[in-house]
């Protein structure tokens, strides 16, 4: 056995809350079943890009019950309401839930499993059959906070709710399973914006899982901005379904960690379902980083629209995996996926893995991915008017990246993502 699953074994151990709302037996069979398989290796075709040798080697201890305080600063800037996690845990002290809307309900998931009713709890019954999802059972075993956001039918929000998680040193390699859930009841809106900061530099391991139910006629907004530290580990899973027409906005920008992987599945049950989701890839130095898309079009007429930029400078890799699949009897969807991304150094490495698999009639589908570089035209076109070398390959890099920013319609929400996005534009490493 790996010292990485050693070290969750022991952690599984000691973990407080393994037997609340009744989840014992289910956290166990999650634990054994990847004990059991082990960590996918280079012949795991959904692992085939982020080997994990380096990670198996180490033993992360489970994360300190009561971290010490960070820099405020790094939350400075991030409106109310909001709910804050330090090292994996709640932190009630930066939190400020001033301003929630009326319907909408946001609490940490400790409180939930320390509650009477095991109801709130039941999505963290969830069991994960195949082995390459080893990550998905240790979060099913070990998860033991998180954010759990509810809105009720019929809410529609205009104030965005931002989730926060910030990671700062601790003593040696700590590491922290998050799960979240977010439900829209039928006909609810609401924003929702994730952020993914570090207020030093550390090392730990964040493992997340979020689940996201849109009733019928929901609509949701989220955006995740993942600027972590460059030592960070960041495993992220998000799994959202879908009911007749319900619509999930998305956008996604990776922009920090060592190691960072995502997956984003959404699964349109229902008739009229739309999922439209953007992402950017930013790597540089010696950072991994990977995306992959699992779209399900189960119901007739759902639609997709998924538009990602990858930049790979300095020696870092990025790897993107776009899988849509439309079953048979979702006559009538609509399927169009775009992946672009440029090389911006010679040591830098993308790969990109765009797959249609089509079993109804009547649909359209499409897909793109290509890896380049900058535009030689374009570039002379600037110089010719004055424009130094390095600002004419600034400006078209930054122009590359931020249509994909377009996905978010709330004006303030879209501003912040900006400002994000441009600071890690700034820090880029062509050479």
């Amino acid at each position: 056995m790996s010292a990485l699953l050693e070290a969750f074994a022991s952690a599984f151990d000691a973990l407080p809350a393994r037997e609340a709302a009744g989840l014992g037996q289910t956290r166990r069979a999650a634990l054994d079943a990847a004990l059991r398989d082990g960590l996918p290796g280079p012949r795991t075709e959904a692992w085939k890009y982020t080997p994990l040798r380096a990670l198996e080697r180490r033993a992360f201890a489970a994360a300190d019950a009561a971290p010490a305080a960070f820099d405020a600063a790094a939350v400075a800037g991030i409106p109310a309401p909001r709910i804050v996690f330090h090292n994996g845990r709640f932190d009630a002290a930066h939190t400020d839930l001033s301003g929630l809307p009326a319907g909408v309900s946001l609490q940490p998931l400790s409180r939930v499993l320390a509650g009477d009713d095991a109801r709130e709890a039941n999505f963290l019954a969830r069991r994960f059959e195949r082995a390459d999802e080893v990550f998905a059972r240790l979060n099913a075993a070990l998860a033991d906070e998180g954010a759990v956001l509810r809105a009720d039918a019929g809410v529609r929000a205009d104030t965005a709710v931002h989730l926060v998680f910030v990671g700062s040193p601790s003593e040696g390699d700590r590491a922290w399973h998050l799960r979240h859930l977010i439900e829209l009841r039928e006909g609810a809106s609401l924003t929702v914006v994730e952020h993914h900061l570090a207020s030093d530099t550390h090392n730990h391991l964040g493992n997340s899982l979020t689940h996201v139910h849109l009733a019928p006629d929901a609509q949701l907004e989220h955006a995740r901005v993942q600027d972590e530290a460059l030592g960070a580990t960041l495993i992220a899973r998000t799994d959202a379904v879908l009911a007749r027409a319900a619509q999930y906005r998305r956008l996604d920008l990776e922009l920090g960690a060592a190691l960072s992987r995502h997956e984003l599945n959404a699964a349109l049950h229902g008739e009229g379902a739309h999922v439209h989701a953007n992402g950017v890839l930013l790597a540089t130095g010696r950072r991994h980083l990977d995306t992959r898309l699992g779209i399900d079009h189960v119901g007739r007429d759902t639609q997709c629209e998924l538009v990602w930029r990858g930049l790979g400078a300095g020696r870092s890799r990025a790897a993107f995996h776009g899988g849509i699949l439309i079953r048979e009897g979702a006559d009538g969807s609509n399927a169009d996926l775009s992946n672009k991304n440029l090389l911006l150094s010679e040591g830098a490495e993308i790969d990109t893995q765009p797959v249609l698999e089509i079993h109804a009639d009547e649909v359209q589908a499409a897909h793109g991915a290509t890896v380049g570089q900058l535009d030689a035209n374009a570039l002379f076109y600037l110089r010719s008017r004055g424009v130094p070398a390095e600002a004419a390959r600034a400006l078209l890099t930054a122009a590359f990246c931020r249509e994909t920013v377009s996905v978010v319609g709330d004006e303030s929400v879209r501003a912040m993502l900006e400002v994000r996005l441009n600071l890690a534009l700034e820090r880029l490493q062509p050479a």
